[in-house]
């Protein structure tokens, strides 16, 4: 198999896992995440808004999980690479909204440990066919 294509395969794999897995314990933990993200808040001017903040990160995990889940058998059947390219998108997304969460809560540690994650994405969509890398 193209090298290439095993790249996509594994990338989207990855984020299937990540994202399910952060998205589920969000969604099965919701009194646990939430009071841990209001006390978080508690100094910033997204103090009110941590219920929908939370609801809008844990829809957009699980979405983008199940959305990388599917993408590894649309890359598997060489089918058109929009799914693939979106749920990599959604994914980049869902770590900017967490980075500058972070930011706003002065969580600068946690701020730079996503980082990683967000390049592994970045590299993602770049190998997607349609892409300069890809």
């Amino acid at each position: 198999m193209d090298p290439h294509v095993l790249a996509q395969i594994f990338v989207c794999a990855f984020f299937a896992v990540c994202m399910i897995q952060s998205g589920l314990d969000k969604a099965f933990d919701w009194k646990g995440n939430l009071d841990w993200l209001t006390s978080h808040f508690s100094k910033t001017f997204l103090r009110g808004q941590v219920k929908p903040m939370l609801l809008t990160v844990t829809i957009l995990e699980v979405v983008s999980g199940f959305a990388c889940a599917v993408s590894v058998f649309f890359i598997i059947l060489d089918r058109p690479p929009v799914l693939p390219m979106l749920a990599m998108s959604l994914v980049c997304l869902d770590f900017v909204l967490l980075f500058a969460g972070q930011r706003i809560a002065k969580d600068y540690a946690g701020a730079a440990s996503l980082a990683a994650y967000f390049i592994v994405a970045l590299f993602g969509i770049s190998l997607m066919p349609g892409t300069i890398g890809g």
